[in-house]
């Protein structure tokens, strides 16, 4: 039987993220400006994919984080690394008494460190997801970390970044730690995902309590235009 982290944004789309989810057929999606993430059925065929490239467009670059099987013919993948994804096994959870909680009114400033430091993908509504928290000096954000995908039962940490003028003081452990306790107290357990090669971040994450639970991957692939079948994509 497969595992709900096995396909963590369907598992999340069709639960505690019900309300985000766009759907087309079997192929649910956030919305563009809260989450790249989308979700297909864990044995998609034709159809599934004709509805993914009806849903994103034709010709359209489509986000397939976390999918690993085959691609049809006409879709080209445009982008892949290969990934992990790590699960609470005995985090020193606690909460950190210099977080603060952040929303909507925080989000140019959480913008602005994402451009800066590069953690993955942070979006304008991408706040709404889940708890995000964060660090500041003289009023500045310089750090901060949060909730993405939430599959039933789990919480994946995601955004974790700090302004390079204040790396070395640990203020993203901190962070982790604090987000962590946040999803222990909802009774959730916490998880992540990295890439592969991010060997310096992997490891600080084993040295806080996560273990590596399954290699993944990051993809994105072009759809086909048109249909390699010559269907016409119908509105939804």
């Amino acid at each position: 039987m497969s595992h709900v982290l096995d396909n963590p944004a369907l598992a999340s789309l069709t639960g505690p993220h019900a309300r985000f989810a766009e759907r087309r057929g079997r192929v649910l999606r956030y919305p563009v400006d809260v989450s790249p993430w989308l979700a297909l059925p864990d044995d998609p065929g034709p159809d599934d994919w004709a509805d993914l490239a009806a849903l994103a467009g034709r010709g359209a670059e489509v986000p397939l984080a976390g999918y690993c099987g085959e691609l049809p013919a006409g879709w080209e993948v445009t982008f892949h690394v290969d990934g992990v994804q790590l699960v609470d096994d005995g985090i020193a959870a606690a909460p950190d008494p210099e977080a603060v909680r952040l929303g909507a009114a925080d989000v140019p400033e959480m913008l602005d460190l994402v451009e800066r430091t590069r953690p993955g993908p942070f979006l304008p509504r991408t706040v709404e997801l889940g708890t995000y928290l964060g660090i500041r000096r003289d009023g500045a954000l310089i750090a901060m970390a949060g909730e993405r995908l939430h599959p039933p039962g789990w919480t994946e940490i995601s955004a974790v970044c700090t302004d390079p003028a204040f790396r070395g003081e640990g203020l993203a452990t901190r962070l982790i730690l604090a987000v962590a306790h946040g999803i222990r107290e909802r009774g959730e357990t916490p998880f992540l995902h990295t890439g592969a090669g991010n060997t310096n971040a992997i490891r600080l994450y084993e040295s806080l309590g996560f273990r590596l639970r399954r290699t993944t991957a990051f993809l994105a692939a072009r759809a086909p235009e048109p249909l390699t079948d010559g269907r016409e994509l119908a509105a939804s």
